[in-house]
C-alpha cells in the first residue's frame, strides 16, 4: 500500500542510538507514554509508521529539530506491552526523505517521500565489490573468536545491499557516521564508502591487537611479581616477621574506623573496589596513596575542650612581654569562641614588622587552647595547586598544603598558622590568594574542595591565624575575610625585658651554658639594643646575643675567665665590632630654617632634620633628599601658607627675587608620607622670618591649604624616637592626643606635649609668633589682621 505511494503522512517512531536499514526486520522499543499515544494512530494507518533516528544523545526529551531528515518506512507486524514499554516487531520497507514534521498534540507526524536506492552498478561491478567485501571480512575475522558462523553467513549472501546493511551494524563507528552512510542513495558511491569503512576498521583492529599483545606481556610480568609478593608475605606471616607478628589492618577496617561522612565513605569504597581489581602497577599505587590519605585524614568530631580564659591570658603573658593590645584582642576572640562553644568565627590576621612574635603568638594560642599546632609558609607561593592540590590524573599529584596540614595535625580543630600571606604571588599557574578565599571564609570552608581529595572536607572547626608584614600585598577580597590585629614594634624598654626574660635564657640553652656560667649586665643589654640592632622586632637582638655568647663560651671553655663571667658594656666592641645602628641626636642649636621632625619607619621611629636655605633667583622652590610626591606637595602647600599667613612679617623677604631650597638629609633613603607638613611649614617660616627654633623641640603632623593641622600615624614610635634623641618638647596634631595612651608613662613624664589644631598654634609654640584672633579664626586666608613676635 505505502510502498506504491511515494508520498504521504505517518506517525513518527523515534529511534535512539542506532540506524535502521531497509530490507531487514527489527525490534523497536518505545516507552509506555509514547506507545499509548501512537497505538491507535498506527492501527488507523494500517500498521505503518516512519522510523527516524534521533540526532541528540538524550532520547527522553526531543523536538522536531532532534530528528535526522532521512528515515525508514516501517510495517509493524506485532505490538507487545512489556512492563513499562512497548516492543514493536517491524519490517523495514524502504528509505524515506522527510519533507516536513508536524506536531499533533504530543505526537510528531512526518510528511515523507520515498527515497529508494539508485542502482548505478552493473552485475559484474556488484560481484567485484562483493568479493572485495568478503575478502576484508575474512582478513578481519582472525581477530575475533567464534566468528565462523558469521563469516559463513556472509559467504552465502549474494545481494550487495543486504550484505552492507547486515555488516554496518557491527562496525565500531558512531550513529552519525552510520546515518551518513544510510543517506547515500547511489549504490556505487555507497559501496566505495563501505569498503573505506571496512579498511579503516581493519587498520584499527590490527593496532588494537598489537597494543593488546604488549599489554599482555606486561600483565603477565605483573602477575608473576604479584604472586611472588603474595608468597613472600605469606612466608613472613608464618615466620611472624610482620609488625608485632600481625598483618596490617585491611582498608575495609580502616575505612570503617575512620568514621567518614557517608558521601566520603562511598567514594572510599568505590576506590577500594578499583584497587582490588588492579594488578600491581602505577595505577594501583595512585589509588593506594589516595586511600591512605582518606583513612589518615581526621574525620571524627574532635573533643571539645572548654576554653579557660584565665589560663589563656596567663600563657600569653608568660610567653610574650608587652603587646598588651594584641593580647587583649586575642583574649576577646577566645572569649567569643567560648560563648559560641568553640565554633570558629572570623579569621585572625596578625600584621606587623618581622621579628615581633606573630608566629610565636600562634603557638601560644594553640597551647592556651590545648590544640594541635600546624604551620604552612606561603611566602613566594605562585601555584594555586599548592592550596587546592593537584588532580590525580597528573603524574606526581599531591594534596594541597591545607589538607596536608590537616593530615599532619590528626585532629579537626587545630590552630593553623598561615605565614607570610602577604607574599603570595600570581603566575600562569593561577592565583593562590584567590584559592585561599574558600579556605578563610567561615561561610564556605565547611565544604572545602581539594582537587586531589575530590570530596568535601570540613574546615569550620579549624582556628586559622594568618601573619603578614604589610597589608599592601593582600588582595581586597581576601583581606575582607580577615580580622586584622596590628602588632607594632617594641620599644627599647620592652626589648630589654624580652631579652632579660626570654632571649638570654634561650641563647644560653642553645649554647650549652647556664646563668651560673654567663651573665649579661643590664647596661650591656641596653647597649646592644641601642647600638647594635635597628629593628622593630627582636630577631637581630637574639642573633647579637648569640654572637656575644659564642665569644664568651670560648673564653669559658679555655678557662681564660672565671665563672660566672659577666659581659660588661665596654667588652661589646671587642665582641661585636663597631656599632651598627646610629641614631640622630638633638643638636645643641639650630640655625634659622632648620627644624626637627619625626618620622615612622618599619623598624621604629626616627628624628629627621628639615633644612631650608634661600639664594637669589626667580621665586622657585627646590626640593632635595629623594622626597616622594606627598612630601613634595606638603612643601608647596607650606610655601603657600607662609606667603598667605605671614605676609606682614615677611614683607622684607622678596619671594620673587629669591629661590627657596628645602632639603631632608640622608638623600640616598627614599622618604614619603603625610607627616612632614608642619615641619616644612615651620622651616620655611623660620627661614623667611629669621627666627630660630628650639633644637630640643620636634614636631609631626600634616597640613592643609586652609591651615588645619591633620592627624598622622605612628605616634608611639615617633615619641620614643624623640625621647631617645634627647627631645624635651613635641608638637602633635590635636586629634592625636588620644594616641599618647600607647606611650609608656616613664617617657611621657620626661617630655612636654603641645597639641595644635591650626598652623597658628604651631607658629606660636615653635617660633613664638602670635597672630591676631581675626586671622586665627579666618578660613579664607585673609591676612589683614595684625601679628606680632614675642
Amino acid at each position: 500500500m505505502f510502498k506504491d505511494k511515494k508520498t504521504g503522512q505517518l506517525t513518527i517512531i523515534p529511534i535512539a542510538h542506532t540506524v535502521l536499514f531497509h530490507g531487514h526486520e527489527s525490534t523497536v522499543k518505545i516507552n509506555k507514554e509514547l506507545g499509548d499515544q501512537v497505538n491507535q494512530r498506527i492501527i488507523r494507518d494500517g500498521m505503518y509508521a516512519i522510523g527516524l533516528t534521533l540526532s541528540d544523545r538524550k532520547s527522553e526529551d526531543y523536538t522536531e529539530d532532534s530528528f535526522y531528515s532521512y528515515g525508514v518506512l516501517m510495517k509493524i507486524q506485532d505490538i507487545k506491552y512489556l512492563k513499562n514499554n512497548y516492543q514493536l516487531h517491524v519490517d523495514i520497507v524502504d528509505r524515506v526523505e522527510i519533507k516536513d514534521i508536524i506536531q499533533d498534540q504530543d505526537v510528531y507526524m512526518a510528511q515523507y517521500e520515498l527515497a529508494s536506492d539508485i542502482d548505478d552498478l552493473d552485475e559484474a561491478s556488484k560481484k567485484d565489490v562483493l568479493d572485495q567485501v568478503k575478502k576484508l571480512i575474512h582478513e578481519t575475522s582472525q581477530f575475533f573468536k567464534g566468528s565462523g558462523p558469521f563469516v559463513e553467513f556472509i559467504d552465502m549472501q549474494n545481494d550487495l545491499p543486504t550484505v552492507m546493511a547486515s555488516l554496518i551494524q557491527y562496525l565500531n563507528i558512531t550513529v552519525q557516521r552510520k546515518q551518513e552512510f544510510f543517506e547515500i542513495r547511489s549504490l556505487k558511491e555507497r559501496s566505495l564508502h563501505f569498503i573505506d569503512l571496512l579498511m579503516e576498521q581493519k587498520a584499527a583492529l590490527e593496532l588494537q591487537m598489537e597494543i593488546a599483545e604488549k599489554l599482555n606481556e606486561k600483565q603477565n610480568k605483573h602477575y608473576r611479581e604479584t604472586m611472588l609478593r603474595e608468597q613472600m608475605k605469606a612466608i613472613q606471616e608464618e615466620l611472624s616477621e610482620g609488625e608485632e607478628g600481625e598483618s596490617e589492618k585491611s582498608y575495609e577496617e580502616k575505612i570503617e574506623a575512620a568514621d567518614m561522612p557517608e558521601e566520603v565513605k562511598k567514594a572510599a569504597n568505590r576506590e577500594l573496589q578499583k584497587f582490588n581489581r588492579q594488578a600491581n602497577g602505577a595505577e594501583k599505587n595512585v589509588i593506594q596513596n589516595y586511600l591512605d590519605l582518606l583513612v589518615d585524614l581526621p574525620w571524627k568530631q574532635s573533643e571539645v575542650h572548654d576554653i579557660d580564659i584565665a589560663h589563656a591570658r596567663h600563657t600569653l603573658n608568660q610567653r610574650h612581654y608587652g603587646l598588651d593590645k594584641v593580647k587583649d584582642r586575642i583574649i576577646q576572640h577566645l572569649t567569643v569562641m567560648k560563648l559560641k562553644k568553640n565554633k570558629q568565627g572570623s579569621i585572625l590576621l596578625l600584621v606587623g614588622p618581622p621579628g615581633t612574635g606573630k608566629t610565636s603568638l600562634g603557638k601560644s594560642i594553640a597551647e592556651a587552647l590545648d590544640r594541635e599546632y600546624v604551620r604552612a609558609s606561603l611566602g613566594g607561593m605562585r601555584d594555586e595547586a599548592e592550596i587546592r592540590g593537584h588532580r590525580r590524573t597528573y603524574v606526581g599529584a599531591l594534596p594541597g598544603r591545607i589538607i596536608q596540614g590537616m593530615k599532619k595535625a590528626g585532629t579537626r580543630n587545630p590552630v593553623f598558622i598561615l605565614d607570610e600571606i602577604d607574599k603570595l604571588m600570581t603566575s600562569y599557574s593561577g592565583d593562590p590568594a584567590s584559592a585561599l578565599l574558600e579556605v578563610l571564609d567561615p561561610e564556605q570552608n565547611n565544604s572545602f574542595q581539594d582537587h586531589y581529595l575530590e570530596v568535601p572536607y570540613d574546615l569550620s572547626d579549624v582556628f586559622f591565624i594568618a601573619t603578614a608584614n604589610s597589608l599592601k600585598g593582600i588582595p581586597g577580597p581576601l583581606l575582607d575575610r580577615l580580622e586584622v590585629i596590628q602588632v607594632s614594634g617594641y620599644t627599647g624598654n620592652e626589648k630589654w625585658h624580652i631579652a632579660d626574660r626570654h632571649l638570654v635564657p634561650e641563647v644560653l640553652e642553645d649554647h650549652g651554658l647556664t646563668k651560673d656560667q654567663l651573665l649579661f649586665d643590664d647596661e650591656t643589654l641596653k647597649n646592644i639594643i641601642d647600638n647594635y640592632t635597628r629593628e622593630a622586632g627582636v630577631r637581630t637582638l637574639k642573633r647579637q646575643l648569640a654572637s656575644v655568647t659564642r665569644v664568651a663560651a670560648e673564653k669559658i671553655v679555655t678557662e681564660e675567665v672565671e665563672t660566672p663571667f659577666t659581659v660588661e658594656p665596654d667588652m661589646l666592641e671587642d665582641m661585636l665590632g663597631r656599632q651598627v645602628a646610629r641614631h640622630d641626636k638633638a643638636q645643641a642649636h639650630n640655625p634659622a630654617g632648620v627644624v626637627t621632625g619625626l618620622a615612622w619607619t618599619p623598624v621604629g621611629g626616627e628624628i629627621l632634620f628639615i633644612e631650608g636655605a634661600y639664594m637669589p633667583g626667580k621665586g622657585g622652590l627646590l626640593l632635595t633628599g629623594q622626597l616622594g610626591d606627598v612630601m613634595k606637595e606638603s612643601a608647596r602647600i607650606s610655601l603657600s601658607l607662609v606667603r598667605s599667613r605671614l605676609a606682614h612679617l615677611t614683607s622684607q623677604f622678596e619671594f620673587d627675587k629669591n629661590d627657596l631650597h628645602i632639603h631632608v638629609p640622608s638623600g640616598a633613603v627614599p622618604k614619603d608620607g603625610p607627616s612632614a607638613g608642619v615641619t616644612m611649614f615651620t622651616a620655611i617660616a623660620s627661614l623667611v622670618t629669621g627666627v630660630k627654633v628650639d633644637p630640643k623641640l620636634a614636631m609631626t603632623g600634616e597640613i592643609s591649604l586652609r591651615g588645619a593641622v591633620l592627624p598622622v600615624g605612628g605616634i608611639k614610635e615617633k615619641v620614643l624616637a624623640a625621647h631617645r634623641a634627647g627631645i624635651k618638647k613635641v608638637i602633635l596634631p590635636q586629634d592625636n592626643e588620644v594616641d599618647l595612651k600607647d606611650v609608656p608613662e616613664d617617657v611621657k613624664a620626661e617630655m612636654d606635649f603641645v597639641f595644635a589644631s591650626r598652623v597658628e598654634d604651631v607658629l606660636f609654640h615653635a617660633l613664638e609668633i602670635e597672630l591676631a584672633e581675626g586671622l586665627v579664626a579666618s578660613e579664607d586666608g585673609d591676612t589683614s589682621a595684625s601679628s606680632s613676635i614675642h
